[in-house]
């Protein structure tokens, strides 16, 4: 069976959604030797765009300052499924649900005040929602001290697994089995694939839909 169709995420809000939930994210750029250099880094998704924060220096910096063409990636693991879910003889037959976000785009940054201080308390809003700071302000020296990268996207492709391309027996089945090995995030991967824990067992609620 061809998934690629299947898997791809077509929602744009899902895209967003995602990506304003997720912490980590990865960079990619093109080191002086020619070799990707992948950094993990904290992001917010702020007006369509990818803003980080950096320090004033950094080999980071001077890839993108040579080569401003950059990949961004973040992702989420929301359960490993064992091959004996399948067959207990078959090792290759685990597998994993996922969702991901890879972008394409091009990297510059910041110098505008106003937009880096609204890059700045975007990513505070996101990591620290519950508030208990003080906003940063557009004539603080502060933004004198730290560097914010900007992508602007050219291409976004989402892909997620949560047993869409299952038949709806064949999933509910899956779900079980997910429910019955209980892992930390089980409850939260059943939820994303449309079911509710009742007192009778599992129930959809939900034909999700990215």
């Amino acid at each position: 069976m061809q998934l690629t169709g299947i898997l791809q995420i077509r929602s744009y809000n899902k895209v967003k959604e995602f990506l304003n939930e997720e912490h980590v994210g990865r960079v990619s750029s093109i080191d002086a030797n020619g070799f990707p250099q992948i950094i993990p880094m904290n992001f917010v998704f702020l007006d369509d765009v990818v803003y980080m924060h950096s320090h004033v220096k950094g080999e980071k910096l001077d890839n993108i300052s040579k080569n401003n063409k950059v990949g961004f990636e973040a992702d989420r693991e929301l359960e490993f499924l064992p091959s004996y879910f399948e067959d207990p003889h078959n090792a290759s037959l685990a597998d994993t649900l996922y969702i991901s976000v890879v972008i394409k785009g091009v990297a510059s940054f910041v110098s505008d005040r106003e937009e880096k201080t609204l890059a700045l308390n975007g990513l505070m809003e996101k990591y620290q929602p519950e508030g208990q700071y003080d906003p940063i302000q557009s004539d603080m020296r502060v933004l004198d001290a730290v560097s914010v990268i900007k992508i602007n996207p050219q291409t976004i492709h989402g892909k997620y697994k949560i047993g869409q391309h299952m038949r709806p027996d064949d999933r509910l089945n899956l779900a079980k089995k997910i429910f019955k090995k209980n892992s930390p995030s089980a409850l939260n991967t059943l939820k994303i694939m449309g079911f509710e824990v009742t007192d009778n067992g599992l129930k959809m609620i939900d034909e999700p839909v990215w």
